[in-house]
């Protein structure tokens, strides 16, 4: 049985890309930056392993982030996604693109954002998201807050729901070995 209501679950099962904000939703929304200015970031593998686990099942994923960010490029060509995009000042025009690109409407795309910048990305999707720790401006206008945080496991929580919408979790769990 799952837990997610049913007009959730439906908006899920039309899902054909997901997209998903970096700081505050892929990761804890700390910056560290060492001596020399660098920055880094800490992601969680679980949320990495969703990421590919769509992509597998042929739901495309795109990071997009308003920062400038060599750590998020890294973490995209290690997950080997195709649709990675830093230092974008118009979210909801980055999403329209990658759709335009896929052949898809936005209806069929998800965004999952903690803050105000994600608020016209999360405004055109046909599944909008956000961590558990989200603005509460942003969190009041999604159709489900994660009841993890970001970079604690909310962007699994995504993958998961759209992998189980679609009718795919056997699939998965069949791929580890598991039924």
């Amino acid at each position: 049985m799952n837990p997610h209501p049913a007009d959730l679950l439906a908006r899920a099962s039309r899902i054909r890309l997901a997209c998903f904000d970096v700081d505050g939703t892929l990761t804890n929304g700390d910056l560290t930056y060492d001596a020399d200015g660098r920055e880094s970031k800490t992601f969680n593998v679980q949320d990495g392993l969703g990421l590919r686990l769509l992509e597998d099942n042929g739901i495309a994923v795109a990071l997009i982030t308003a920062r400038e960010s060599l750590a998020v490029v890294a973490r995209g060509r290690d997950l080997k996604l195709s649709h990675v995009h830093t230092a974008v000042k118009d979210k909801a025009a980055c999403l329209r693109g990658i759709c335009e690109t896929l052949g898809i409407g936005t209806d069929e795309a998800a965004h999952i954002g903690d803050d105000l910048h994600d608020l016209p990305a999360l405004a055109i999707v046909g599944l909008a998201v956000a961590p558990a720790n989200a603005h509460a401006w942003v969190a009041s206008r999604v159709h489900w807050c994660t009841p993890s945080r970001g970079g604690a496991g909310a962007g699994r929580e995504l993958c998961d729901l759209i992998l189980q919408a679609r009718g795919l979790e056997a699939a998965v769990l069949g791929r580890f070995g598991a039924t």
